[in-house]
């Protein structure tokens, strides 16, 4: 064995994928996407804005 063949072989290198020809069904589904992504971002931050929904955790009574 030489030196050279010890510890762990590089992966071949994968083909370069070919830049595929989009449709319009393909591009109507990322419009689509991007407006619910829109949408959501827009919910979080209206969200962000209220206080907690939780009362906050464990509840402690004044007894000891």
């Amino acid at each position: 064995m030489s030196g050279r063949e010890g510890g762990k072989k590089k992966p071949l290198k994968a083909p370069k994928k070919q830049s595929k020809d989009v449709d319009d069904e393909d591009m109507a589904f990322k419009q689509k996407q991007k407006e619910e992504q829109k949408a959501m971002e827009q919910l979080k931050a209206k969200a962000a804005g209220k206080g907690p929904l939780t009362g906050g955790g464990i509840k402690k009574s004044g007894k000891k």
